[in-house]
């Protein structure tokens, strides 16, 4: 249907041959099902998130602090200085906010250049979340160029690979998200002479056990809020959009009854799931699936397939906005279970209903395909151009 990554079968409607296989190329574990992933996603003291034991060293700097690759006690305690952050009456409390950004934003609009990711779908989230770190919205080119960047490889990274390659594909992940570490430096810095409004000055002050977070741990805490509190967003307003369009009855039906937008952008995030794929480590030899992995093993889980296994979701090639219960994993499970679910869905849904209200004739240019994301391991729009009269 779509020029997507050719890795994620899944989206053509093909099935795995097994739903936990080693692949034998990459040096990992490949697990498609949706009960291993839920299985693996719900037990850290199995699973372990830090997979960067199995990586060869490098600068502990630049890991220090990301709560993506923690396990508990620490993940806890460091979730726990932001979590007010995203309680239901702050992310609430942005309704009006995020509706007149929208405006505004709709407002440029070009009537015969209208393209979403561009227009509206990168600048929403990351102005909103770049306000409640409390870094210069005005800033987001920086940050796309940036963030753009350390999504921009086609290749999976193999451990197979020999520790001289590895390292160098280290070390040009490293050199992608540098400059972005360096900006929300200077910023942290900022904010230990002067304290302002804003998640980063609450980071830098905090403590935990008695002890404020070291540089490392303030910067790579909060380039994971900047980088995951927009590309989800952005990926879920285009990833919406795209199939809504691919399936007039439901765009139909979501026109006629906006009460059907959350489930719409629910369904979008189970058919195409933005981030495809999770690692986890193995602490000991563990069965899954039928199949036995040793300690010390990398899995990826790929939660896109997951979310189109037959075993979980009937039809699951059918793009259906009514489907329930729709358990899917876009937003993860568990521990890790996405810390800015609550806001990315309101931004959608407050994002979608004025996009419906301002072009009621909505739709995808057939002169101009859309692009997706180049990482294997996301699935997601990178433009999508639009017609509206």
């Amino acid at each position: 249907m779509w020029d997507t990554n050719p890795q994620q079968f899944w989206l053509r409607g093909e099935r795995p041959e097994h739903v936990v296989s080693y692949d034998e190329q990459l040096g990992f574990w490949n697990v498609y099902g949706h009960p291993e992933s839920v299985e693996v996603l719900g037990d850290w003291a199995r699973f372990s998130s830090d997979t960067t034991r199995l990586l060869p060293a490098t600068d502990e700097s630049l890991t220090e602090g990301n709560i993506i690759q923690l396990d508990p006690p620490t993940h806890r305690k460091l979730r726990r200085l932001v979590t007010h952050a995203f309680t239901p009456k702050v992310v609430a409390d942005l309704e009006t906010r995020i509706t007149e950004l929208t405006g505004e934003l709709l407002d440029d609009v070009t009537e015969h250049d209208f393209e979403l990711v561009r227009d509206l779908a990168y600048p929403l989230p990351v102005i909103v979340i770049a306000e409640l770190l409390g870094v210069p919205s005005s800033d987001r080119g920086l940050f796309k160029l940036w963030v753009d960047k350390m999504f921009e490889s086609t290749n999976q990274f193999s451990l197979k690979d020999d520790e001289a390659k590895q390292q160098e594909e280290l070390r040009d992940s490293v050199e992608a998200i540098r400059p972005l570490l360096d900006y929300l430096g200077e910023h942290a810095a900022q904010c230990r002479r002067t304290p302002r409004p804003g998640l980063l000055s609450d980071l830098v002050h905090a403590e935990v056990d008695g002890e404020r977070l070291t540089d490392a741990q303030v910067v790579n805490f909060a380039a994971v809020l900047l980088v995951a509190g927009h590309i989800t967003t952005t990926m879920l307003l285009g990833n919406t959009v795209l199939a809504l369009d691919a399936h007039p009855d439901q765009f139909a039906m979501v026109r006629r009854d906006r009460a059907l937008v959350p489930a719409a952008i629910e369904e979008s995030l189970r058919f195409l799931t933005p981030f495809a794929a999770v690692a986890r480590v193995t602490n000991k030899p563990e069965t899954l699936g039928g199949v036995e992995i040793p300690a010390d093993q990398m899995l990826l889980l790929w939660v896109g397939a997951a979310n189109r296994d037959a075993r979980q979701f009937a039809n699951p090639d059918v793009l259906d906005i009514t489907r329930d219960p729709n358990p899917h994993l876009g937003f993860g499970r568990g521990i890790h279970f996405c810390l800015g679910a609550p806001l990315a869905r309101l931004e959608g849904r407050l994002a979608l209903n004025v996009l419906f209200d301002r072009f009621p004739k909505l739709r995808t240019d057939p002169d101009r395909r859309p692009t997706f994301m180049p990482s294997p391991n996301l699935t997601g729009v990178q433009s999508l151009p639009l017609l509206t009269d």
